[in-house]
């Protein structure tokens, strides 16, 4: 049985991380190899003490905020420290959905994939975002086409999964802000193989956004630079 670990970035996010745990929980009843790991990422609410009320939940208190890219890497460097064989990223504000998980694993453990991204627009679902946030999601769809030669219909997703091999590379190096384009390119110029797979999705179930107009802005401009930068400067 492979030994998984679901890392959960929480920033500020006590409206929701109950519900998001119980989820989880209810997969680990059934899975005892599965753990989870929230990483709380200097919260100033009420974060830390609802986690310490699941007893089965590692809790990692960062001393101050990292933003999303610190956050998750303090998860894969525990995962690489502790020889898990598969991480899963699970964002804190009920967004995912828990009953894709095993999904989303699946062509990890059949050797297939050596990161598996969940997708909300691979083919039809519920979901139902912003106008302004739909097409910046195709704006990276067209940018990784046409840089690293795939397709990657939500290149946005953090529902994201990897193996052994993949833990070790974030572990070392992982981008701080808004890292989830960027890694697509980074993996794919490494040779290693990248699938999608369709997962149900919701709105946050509770807290707000750290990405607002403003932030979203940057967010374009920074992520296609360090793309482009990627793409043209030899390792």
């Amino acid at each position: 049985m492979d030994k998984v670990l679901i890392i959960v970035p929480a920033y500020n996010e006590e409206e929701a991380i109950s519900n998001t745990l119980y989820s989880l929980l209810h997969l680990k009843n059934e899975h005892p190899s599965l753990d989870i790991c929230v990483i709380n990422d200097g919260s100033k609410d009420q974060t830390s003490k609802i986690v310490k009320r699941f007893k089965d939940v590692i809790l990692i208190d960062l001393p101050y905020n990292l933003g999303i890219g610190g956050a998750v890497q303090t998860g894969y460097q525990y995962a690489y420290r502790h020889n898990y064989d598969i991480a899963i990223q699970f964002d804190a504000d009920g967004q995912h959905d828990a009953d894709s998980l095993q999904r989303l694993i699946h062509p990890l453990q059949k050797d297939e994939a050596d990161m598996v991204v969940g997708s909300r627009f691979l083919k039809k679902t519920d979901y139902k975002g912003a106008f302004s946030r739909r097409v910046g999601i195709y704006y990276f769809t067209l940018l990784l086409r046409s840089l690293a030669g795939q397709t990657f219909t939500d290149p946005t997703s953090g529902y994201r999964a990897i193996n052994h091999k993949v833990i070790k590379i974030f572990a070392n190096t992982y981008p701080k802000d808004y890292p989830e384009p960027e890694v697509l390119i980074h993996l794919s110029r490494k040779g290693l193989r990248i699938q999608e797979i369709t997962v149900n999705m919701t709105n946050r179930q509770g807290g707000q956004s750290s990405i607002t107009p403003f932030k979203s802005i940057y967010y374009m401009f920074k992520v296609t630079l360090s793309i482009v930068i990627q793409r043209i400067v030899k390792e």
